[in-house]
């Protein structure tokens, strides 16, 4: 693999912000954020190119002062005053300088935060309320019975026991057991088998660990540094997607392997998830840690956007093949995570909440990754540039776990499981409790 520049993570070039700042703060204020952070930023690029141009006169100024003395010296004449200078002119610059050094912070930290810019074609909206209905595959279920939830469905088959996984590491954390344990085992190895197969996707197997580096270069950091476990006294963090090891395999370094890159990885992943309290917060629909399977695509810029769609469908198959009510939304540009240029949301109908769960966000970053984490390519006119990443859960488990029970179950309290999970489950087509 062939060796990149150490990068200082950015979002944009300066030069664009410089050539187009309405276009930067169209696009700023159409994700719901403070758009003033473009005039700080023109205003340090100014006063940093100004310090450039005064550092350059004063080390011309220094050069010309030198040379002066040595003709001085070879004339026998006094240099003491010129050398005065020449120092004076050296302390300037030096100073100059530092403060060019701090201003390059200033400018690093500002751009930094700076969240992608959108897409064109993505919706405009301020909140979920602007998402976009794309499409609706399926009917929702029906039952001659009231439907139960996944937590009592979970609960009377004996598939997890979220009391005594709150004795040990409190709420949030799953404990599934017997034949829930096997269950997700299950559909881990399904979705893997179904992209590698399938779709063409690498299979990694990535370590669960990322430092600030990785982390900042995805996206997650500095915006949402409250929402992931770090390690006490050391520059790691859990990570929150199986997406950040993924796309820093390539971090600083020019690939120097044909395009596009599929690769995926099975991950355990950790978030401090908010919610309200009540049943957005119960059994398996808000945890802190999860399973699922990361899809990211590292792309030539100009196939970007129908990898997004191809992506799309590599998540929706996943959900097609276990027979589940799905629809996807296009989301708007204030509720697209940090790093999306445009995402769909790929949702399941759950009976025992009366609600669509989230499993997979689909999202196109553009370069906004690539450029943070220094992630090039060579054209073909040999020039380095920046690659394309996108990501999406293919998928996560523990919403697609809730919506397999409450979808599944069965009058006599049993869950009929999909067709292509039984080889998975060794021929075992429902679940129920164990006989006697």
């Amino acid at each position: 693999m062939a060796r990149g520049l150490m990068y200082h993570p950015t979002m944009l070039d300066i030069k664009q912000i410089r050539e187009d700042p309405d276009a930067i703060r169209a696009g700023i204020a159409a994700r719901a954020e403070d758009n003033s952070v473009v005039d700080r930023l023109l205003e340090l690029d100014a006063s940093r190119r100004a310090m450039l141009t005064n550092v350059e006169e004063l080390k011309s100024k220094r050069n010309k002062a030198s040379k002066e003395i040595g003709a001085l010296k070879k004339q026998g004449k006094d240099t003491t005053d010129t050398q005065a200078s020449v120092r004076d002119l050296g302390n300037q610059i030096d100073k100059i300088d530092g403060e060019i050094k701090q201003v390059d912070q200033d400018l690093r930290e500002l751009l930094i935060r700076i969240p992608n810019l959108p897409h064109s074609s993505t919706p405009r909206g301020a909140d979920e309320s602007g998402n976009v209905p794309v499409c609706e595959h399926g009917e929702k279920k029906t039952f001659d019975f009231k439907p139960r939830t996944h937590i009592e469905i979970g609960e009377h088959l004996c598939l997890f026991d979220f009391q005594r996984a709150t004795r040990m590491a409190g709420s949030g954390f799953p404990l599934l057991t017997g034949l829930g344990a096997r269950l997700q085992r299950a559909l881990v190895q399904f979705m893997l088998d179904l992209h590698r197969e399938e779709h063409g996707y690498t299979e990694i197997s990535t370590p669960i660990l990322c430092g600030s580096k990785a982390m900042t270069g995805t996206g997650q950091l500095p915006k949402l540094d409250d929402d992931m476990y770090k390690l006490p006294g050391d520059d790691l963090y859990l990570i929150p997607t199986g997406e950040v090891p993924l796309v820093n395999i390539f971090r600083e370094e020019i690939i120097d392997r044909p395009m596009p890159l599929y690769l995926m990885a099975h991950t355990q992943c950790f978030r401090r998830e908010a919610g309200a309290a009540g049943k957005t917060t119960r059994g398996m629909l808000r945890l802190h840690q999860f399973e699922k399977v990361e899809l990211v695509k590292i792309v030539h810029p100009d196939s970007s956007y129908d990898e997004l769609e191809s992506l799309l469908k590599n998540a929706l198959t996943v959900v097609e093949r276990l027979e589940l009510n799905y629809r996807v939304l296009e989301l708007c540009t204030g509720d697209m995570s940090f790093a999306a240029a445009k995402c769909y949301d790929v949702e399941l109908w759950s009976p025992g909440q009366n609600d669509w769960l989230e499993v997979s966000s689909c999202s196109n970053c553009e370069a906004f990754q690539a450029r943070r984490a220094g992630i090039r390519y060579r054209r073909e006119d040999k020039k380095v540039d920046f690659v394309h990443t996108l990501n999406g859960s293919g998928v996560a488990l523990p919403r697609l776990i809730v919506a397999i029970l409450e979808n599944g179950q069965q009058a006599d309290g049993t869950v009929k499981l999909p067709a292509v999970l039984v080889p998975y489950m060794n021929g075992i087509e429902k679940l129920e409790l164990p006989s006697a």
